[in-house]
Formats: structure tokens, C-alpha cells, sequence
């Protein structure tokens, strides 16, 4: 008599290779940002290219997060594997991101045009491996395990999104050259992580099932794109628009504080938050998380002192843990297994189109705070009708199907 060993439905190890790379790519992003305005600065550039150049930067990223998710589909069907694009991505991200800061150096004259160029050319490298690596979350987790699976890159990641507002003194004393040069070994370090953790594991063979004929879920896609949309405007709005609601009512407020808040809450209550979501099923713990996070963007305008700027910005934190759970599980159900990193990669597409419009249309229009959170406000809601109505697409879907 044989017995036999059930499959488990989390790989837990592979799970937390992929958060590291989730919170190297957050770390990333958090030094590029502290670092953005003085390197220009320093080579003579003004100040608001910077804004320019993240405008351009994530209408790239809105183009190429989704065709090399494609693409990484077509390379797992056919050699078993997304790695090559992923190492690539990698490679390519942390060698230009440790040149950046040498162009301090060389960059003299007209060669100091150099830097906007690198500065977009790491961007886009950025964007070539993001959605092909986060995609294997479908391959780590079983679909109604997916949120809890997540939750562990959401806590990684509210860490490293921590490092920004609480640790930004301490990143900007290290120097350009050191900061830079940390940040590409972490990415590194990371990417080894996921190797070793074992990125050929799947606990479901429907993961690696050949690209399906059938055409693609256009509408499936138009949700997907437009939940990103919703939450990536309703978030830098609302991370604008908190700070600027502290420098007006609150002259002496701690604003790193207070956004360290948000990032500490988002981290702690991951976990729990994905239990939640395997309860209540993802899709409602989304629109909750949704909800909550609207009500709570129209509530900023209140903020009296700096404690009651980092309570709401925990509460805030907390309803986001609900939704940074669910938005990679969502995306991936929407579509086949096949077809993963298309699905990532539209997600990751709206949140693009949502960072140009809110740095290039709200931030920088001279809208005061409330009219902005008015908007994020409007932003989440959005998204969560697009989540409910993916629900409702899906039902009907099954409906069909069996008569």
C-alpha cells in the first residue's frame, strides 16, 4: 500500500524569495526618489524635469509592463520557465542603477544629457522584469490561497515602502554612490533568493498548461487595467495630498512620521489581512479595502495634529493591506494560467497610466489637498466597481457554461 503525500497549497519558500524581490524592487524605487531631484540639481537641471521625467518613465512602463508579460508567458510555455527575462530585467536594472550616480562624475558639458537618458533607460529595465517575476505568485500558491500568499509580499514591501519616510535622512547620508550601489546588491541578493528558493516549483499543473486558443478576455484585461488605475491615482493622491494637509493645519507636524505610519500599519496588518481575504473571498475584502480607503481619503482634510494624522494614516495602511493583498491574486484569476503575466503586467500597466496622470494632471496642478482626495476618493471607488463588476462577469461567465 502507497501512501501518498498531498501537494501543499503555498510553497512558502518560493513565496518569500518572490517577496524579497518585492521589497528590493520597493527599496529601488525608494532611493530613486530621494535621489531624483539633487542629482539633476547637481548637473544643472531644473527642478521640475524630475516631474517630467517620472511622467515619461511610467508611460513607458504603462506600454512595456504588459508585452513583456506576453512575452514571458510564450518563454514559460516554451522552455519551462520565465527566468531568462527576469535575469535579464535584473541585470540590467542594477547595472544602470549603480552607473546612475557616476554621472555626478562624468557628466560634464553636454555629456551631462546623459542622465535623464539613464535615468530612463533604468526605468524601463525596471518595468522589463516586474511582471514576469511577480507573475509566479500563480505558480506558488493554489487560487484561494493566493491573498495569503501575498500578504508576505505586501509585509516586505510596506517595510521597504517604510525605509522612505522614516529612513530617508539616513539613505540621503550614505551618498549617492554608496545608496546605489546597496540598492543593486539588494536586487541582486534577492534575485539569487528566488533562484535558490526553487522558481520551478508549482502547486497546480493547470499553472503551466499551454497558452489556451481562445481569444483573449479583452473585458477581463479592462477591469484588470482599470482596478490598477483606480488604486495606483488613489494612492499618490493620497500620499501627495497628506503631507501638504500637514504643512497647511499643522505647521509643526512630523509628516515622515505620519507617512511612516501608513507604511508601518500596511506591513503589520498584512497577514491577518490575507486570512481575512481567504474568508471572505478576495474580491469582497478588495472592495472592503476599497471602501474603506476612500472614506478614510476624504477624512485627511480633519487631520488636527500630527497624532491624529497617524492614526488615520494607519487606519488608511491597514485598509490597504486588504487591497496590496488582492490585486496580483485578482489579476492572475482574471485571466488563464497561461497567460499570468499578461495579467500582471495589465495591472502593473494601469498603475503607470495612474502615476503619469496623477504627477502630471492633480500633483503638480496647484489643486489644493481636498479637492485631491476628492479625486482619490472618486479613484478607489472606481476600482472597486471594477472589482465588483469582475464578480459579476465571472458568475455570469460560469452561468453560461453550464447551460
Amino acid at each position: 500500500m502507497t501512501q501518498t503525500t498531498a501537494k501543499p497549497s503555498i510553497l512558502w519558500g518560493p513565496v518569500w524569495g518572490l517577496a524579497l524581490m518585492q521589497g528590493a524592487i520597493t527599496l529601488l524605487w525608494v532611493i530613486y526618489n530621494l535621489y531624483l531631484v539633487q542629482l539633476l540639481t547637481q548637473l544643472g537641471f531644473p527642478r521640475g524635469l524630475a516631474v517630467g521625467l517620472l511622467v515619461v518613465e511610467n508611460l513607458l512602463a504603462m506600454v512595456i509592463e504588459p508585452v513583456v508579460g506576453t512575452f514571458s508567458d510564450r518563454m514559460q510555455h516554451q522552455i519551462g520557465t520565465r527566468l531568462p527575462i527576469i535575469s535579464l530585467g535584473v541585470l540590467l536594472t542594477a547595472g544602470l542603477f549603480v552607473v546612475i550616480p557616476t554621472v555626478l562624475v562624468w557628466g560634464q558639458g553636454a555629456l551631462r544629457w546623459g542622465l535623464p537618458l539613464l535615468l530612463v533607460a533604468w526605468a524601463m529595465a525596471m518595468a522589463v522584469f516586474r511582471s514576469p517575476a511577480l507573475s509566479l505568485l500563480g505558480r506558488y500558491a493554489m487560487g484561494t490561497q493566493l491573498p495569503q500568499a501575498a500578504s508576505i509580499l505586501t509585509l516586505v514591501g510596506g517595510v521597504s515602502g517604510a525605509m522612505g519616510p522614516l529612513a530617508g535622512r539616513f539613505i540621503l547620508g550614505l551618498g549617492p554612490l554608496v545608496a546605489f550601489s546597496l540598492g543593486s546588491v539588494v536586487l541582486l541578493v534577492a534575485t539569487l533568493a528566488l533562484r535558490w528558493a526553487g522558481p520551478q516549483g508549482v502547486v497546480d499543473s493547470a499553472a503551466i498548461a499551454p497558452p489556451a486558443v481562445s481569444p483573449l478576455p479583452w473585458a477581463s484585461l479592462g477591469l484588470v487595467f482599470g482596478t490598477g488605475v483606480g488604486v495606483g491615482l488613489g494612492f499618490r493622491l493620497v500620499m501627495s495630498a497628506l503631507p501638504a494637509t500637514l504643512a497647511q493645519r499643522v505647521p509643526d507636524a512630523n509628516a515622515p512620521l505620519v507617512l511612516g505610519a501608513l507604511f508601518i500599519a500596511l506591513a503589520l496588518t498584512a497577514i491577518p489581512a490575507g486570512q481575512l481575504a481567504r474568508r471572505l473571498g478576495n474580491r469582497r475584502a478588495m472592495v472592503l479595502g476599497l471602501s474603506a480607503m476612500a472614506s478614510l481619503a476624504i477624512l485627511v482634510g480633519v487631520i488636527s495634529s500630527t497624532a491624529v494624522g497617524m492614526v488615520l494614516a494607519a487606519l488608511f495602511g491597514a485598509a490597504l493591506s486588504l487591497v496590496s493583498n488582492g490585486t496580483l491574486p485578482f489579476a492572475l484569476t482574471m485571466v488563464p494560467p497561461a497567460r499570468a503575466g499578461l495579467g500582471t503586467g495589465t495591472y502593473f500597466s494601469g498603475g503607470a497610466l495612474a502615476a503619469s496622470v496623477g504627477g502630471g494632471l492633480f500633483i503638480n496642478s496647484g489643486l489644493g489637498p481636498t479637492v485631491i482626495t476628492l479625486v482619490a476618493a472618486l479613484a478607489f471607488l472606481a476600482a472597486g466597481l471594477c472589482v465588483g463588476a469582475s464578480g459579476q462577469m465571472r458568475g455570469m461567465s460560469e452561468v453560461r457554461g453550464q447551460e
